[in-house]
């Protein structure tokens, strides 16, 4: 559920507080721990290290990320990647293909370089 319009967006006054009479170029990251802080025009160029639970990870903020959450730009959860046993019989396949062109590759330039130094 949304947040209510009459109350308007949640803007931490911790970070506010941070950002305002101070210039993007001579402020470095400011670290945050508030991922459920809206991003308001005044922050835009600064970069905040947003807490994702694990480490701070540096988030620019742009134009484009004006009325979204701090959070929304870190994400807590790695993705490793779907599969399983086919997927795993699909990337060996895909790198023996790889080393194999790659073979192919160096076999073809070593010819030549043969015939090359024949001619002269």
């Amino acid at each position: 559920m949304t947040r209510s319009a009459k109350k308007g967006p949640y803007v931490d006054e911790r970070v506010l507080k941070k950002v305002l009479d101070k210039k993007p170029e001579n402020t470095g990251v400011i670290k945050t721990w508030i991922r459920s802080c809206v991003i308001s025009p005044e922050m835009i160029g600064f970069t905040f290290g947003v807490y994702n639970g694990k480490s701070h990870i540096e988030v620019l903020v742009s134009e484009d990320m004006v009325g979204h959450k701090l959070g929304e730009f870190s994400p807590t959860r790695k993705f490793v990647r779907h599969g399983g046993k086919m997927q795993k019989e699909i990337d060996q396949k895909a790198k023996q293909a790889e080393i194999d062109a790659a073979k192919v590759a160096k076999s073809t330039a070593a010819s030549d370089s043969k015939k090359t130094a024949a001619k002269k």
